[in-house]
């Protein structure tokens, strides 16, 4: 059974909401990436996304664009991000992992030396954001093959025929942007994404899980209340962001996550 499976399939026994946070890998450094991965499973993390830095982060927000900026100048790279990967599984073979970004770099590798390093390395599931359902068939069966997850993000825009497409070939979880465009803006229509979430129930036995516009304790709570969880990825990087200015960034970690205890406190106990 794949780490995904067994995480979200643990979670649904103990009604546990899933709290998935994203974080650019690299950012602000590799090591740093790797403390942080470490320190949030501590704090209640149950997978965690890592983005992978691309020059151009369409679907992202100022945020994390900054973010992918900072783990560029440091030489942040697929193959990096891989070895990071591996790096994580040495102490912890437990938490899923999913890498979150964009076609080129994988374009750029190669669909099959991807697939055989991301599976080598660790990787649990794989969501590249420009990638439409209908052009997925090729690395779709490669990771299918490699028991790595292809997951799809399901937007408000998207048609019910679309969504059936989306989800009859996402697994592991099924990842639903909360609101009309980019990473890091205002969720404020809870009413529209609780009849977006129950149509999707319809048409997968997949976790769905929320992310976009989910910035602290309060819009974490009200979101984990409609799905099966919540992703934390601009609020997260924010803090990150910070530790550039810290000399020693290895001791200011504690805090930098901070916001995942507080939000895993706040999500505990719905059912």
């Amino acid at each position: 059974m794949r780490r995904i499976q067994v995480t979200t399939a643990r979670a649904s026994e103990s009604s546990r909401k899933l709290l998935i946070p994203y974080l650019v890998a690299g950012d602000p450094d590799l090591d740093t990436t790797l403390a942080l991965m470490h320190d949030l499973v501590i704090r209640g993390a149950d997978i965690i996304e890592l983005g992978v830095p691309f020059s151009d982060p369409s679907a992202d927000g100022p945020v994390i664009q900054r973010g992918v900026e900072r783990a560029l100048a440091s030489a942040t790279s697929l193959v990096k991000v891989l070895q990071l990967v591996n790096r994580f599984r040495q102490q912890d073979a437990l938490t899923p992992v999913v890498l979150m970004g964009y076609l080129n770099p994988v374009e750029i590798m190669g669909y099959g030396a991807f697939v055989e390093a991301a599976a080598e390395a660790g990787v649990d599931g794989v969501l590249v954001v420009d990638m439409p359902p209908a052009e997925a068939g090729e690395l779709s069966a490669l990771l299918q093959e490699a028991d790595i997850d292809l997951i799809f993000l399901v937007a408000p825009t998207t048609s019910p025929a679309r969504a059936k497409v989306i989800t009859a070939q996402t697994s592991g979880y099924l990842y639903y942007v909360s609101l009309k465009g980019v990473t890091g803006a205002a969720l404020t229509d809870h009413d529209s994404v609780r009849a977006n979430i129950e149509s999707l129930r319809a048409l997968t036995d997949l976790p769905i899980v929320i992310g976009f516009g989910i910035k602290d304790a309060e819009s974490a709570r009200a979101m984990a209340a409609l799905s099966d969880g919540v992703i934390i990825g601009s609020a997260l990087v924010e803090q990150i962001a910070k530790l550039t200015d810290i000399a020693d960034s290895a001791a200011h970690i504690d805090g930098t996550a901070e916001i995942i205890s507080v939000v895993r406190d706040s999500i505990d106990g719905i059912n």
